[in-house]
């Protein structure tokens, strides 16, 4: 199974909708792009996130949430995570950190063994820094697919 979305961000509550949301115009200025793709196989899940348009040598936290994108940054609920667990970790999440280029763009690949559950992972969520949690800076409603029980 393959996945590819695009989206360009604006503003919440802006004339022309949008699926993906900037919450700091400073970091990720409207009309900044995001593309992200998942592949499915059998051995696992691979999503990969390309961005454009933000600010240059800006370190992000980027990884994907469970809900879809709001406009309350905090709506699009927490980390997706393969198993239930406390805390940020990288390998029971899909985590996308990227550092931006001089141009401003960036990209980011996480590979896992297991796939993602039906309905539980529905967004990507840029953070201000790096790591397992921070401000969230803009979020993307991605249609990612999945297997097993919803």
């Amino acid at each position: 199974m393959a996945l590819r979305a695009y989206g360009r961000f604006t503003p919440p509550g802006s004339f022309v909708p949008s699926t993906a949301l900037t919450y700091d115009r400073t970091l990720v200025p409207a009309g900044a792009w995001i593309v992200v793709e998942q592949t499915t196989e059998r051995s696992g899940t691979v999503v990969r996130a390309r961005v454009g348009g933000v600010k240059p040598g800006h370190a992000f936290g980027a990884h994907v949430h469970t809900a879809p994108c709001d406009a309350d940054p905090a709506g699009a609920g927490p980390h997706y995570q393969h198993l239930a667990a406390p805390g940020a970790d990288p390998a029971n999440e899909l985590w996308l950190d990227f550092t931006a280029d001089a141009a401003g763009e960036g990209n980011a690949e996480t590979r896992h063994r297991w796939g993602l559950r039906r309905g539980g992972a529905q967004s990507v969520v840029l953070h201000a820094e790096q790591g397992g949690a921070g401000t969230r800076v803009a979020c993307f409603t991605v249609p990612f697919g999945g297997y097993g029980t919803p």
